[in-house]
């Protein structure tokens, strides 16, 4: 098969960066043919509200002229309208639910915006897929026919590699904005005692204020953004990673940090709850809590049995999502389209 995959990202540490690599690495080694449109081969404005708008038009005017795809699979509402100028079988894969991450960082006339472009997006495809169960229902009950395909790793292909480089060691790793929960993570670093040291990876809209706060606390380190072959090291030498989003499909963070046997503390919403059991493969907290993470946290560190016991139990559980299972699953839809 020609598969031409369509996304506003292929490269950093994000979500879909990395299942856009993956899912290419898998189709390639099972001899099919992979072509790529994205903002790091395609023109975008580097603004802040400018760079999708301008991903969406030149990514549609180069899609035009890329003929002869048995597949179009395009990731994310940004990439439908360049999905809809190639030629072939359309796939559109949501991760997370589109509007409702669009409704915090934006406000609520964005959200009404987003989720109708949402509805003319999923009628452009002949297939819509869901990264998380979450999702999946939600677009389900909106009455878009939609498949479940989880987020995948290749957990055999990550560094065994660990960097330890504090005795109490805990990270967060992903964009920094609001979204993810970066601002709850730094109001909890400032009561954190002077032992635990937090590493904080990424790059994002809230640089700045995570800059600032190093400045005043000498045991929280920022940094930037890392290579994978340098982020799955800390996260692995890590005693605890933690990730209080506001909003989260199946993220693949988690899912490395399971595969690394690093215990984590995610917040109780989206896709973190279809990954993690509260106290069995990790702890869940409610978003925008900044004394529970740090409760939570000293807790988990305090008790080395229960550290014990969630590593094993998510290290289990993570095998469900490597890309030798989850990479079948969307072959099957490929070939299903194709007839």
């Amino acid at each position: 098969m020609r598969i031409l995959i369509i996304s506003p990202t292929q490269s950093g540490i994000g979500g879909i960066a990395q299942h856009i690599q993956g899912l290419s690495n898998f189709l390639k080694s099972n001899d099919h043919t992979v072509e790529i449109i994205s903002s790091e081969n395609t023109f975008t404005v580097p603004i802040k509200g400018l760079k999708n708008p301008s991903f969406m038009l030149s990514a549609s005017l180069k899609a035009k002229f890329k003929k002869g795809n048995d597949i179009v699979h395009a990731f994310n509402i940004p990439s439908a309208l360049a999905m809809k100028s190639s030629s072939g079988k359309k796939v559109l894969t949501i991760h997370g639910i589109f509007s409702d991450q669009i409704g915090i960082l934006h406000g609520e006339l964005s959200h009404k915006l987003s989720d109708k472009f949402e509805k003319e997006a999923f009628d452009l495809a002949d297939a819509v897929t869901a990264g998380s169960k979450e999702s999946y229902e939600h677009y389900s009950k909106l009455g878009t026919k939609v498949s479940h395909i989880p987020n995948a790793i290749d957990i055999e292909s990550l560094s065994s590699e660990a960097d330890t480089r504090y005795e109490k060691q805990i990270i967060f790793a992903g964009r920094l904005s609001k979204e993810k929960g970066i601002l709850t993570v730094l109001e909890t670093a400032q009561d954190l005692p002077e032992d635990i040291h937090l590493i904080i990876i990424g790059k994002g809209p809230e640089e700045k204020a995570v800059i600032e706060h190093t400045k005043k606390f000498t045991n929280t380190h920022f940094l930037g953004y890392q290579p994978k072959e340098k982020t799955i090291p800390l996260i692995r030498g890590s005693k605890l990673l933690i990730q209080p989003s506001f909003v989260e499909g199946i993220s693949t963070t988690l899912l490395e940090s399971m595969s690394c046997k690093t215990p984590i503390i995610a917040s109780n919403i989206g896709g973190n709850k279809e990954l993690l059991i509260h106290n069995k493969t990790g702890v869940l907290i409610e978003p925008g809590n900044p004394k529970e993470l740090l409760k939570e946290i000293l807790n988990i560190l305090d008790d080395d049995n229960l550290l014990d016991d969630i590593t094993k139990a998510a290290y289990e559980e993570v095998h469900n999502y490597d890309w030798s299972h989850v990479g079948k699953l969307y072959l099957n839809l490929y070939e299903k389209l194709l007839g």
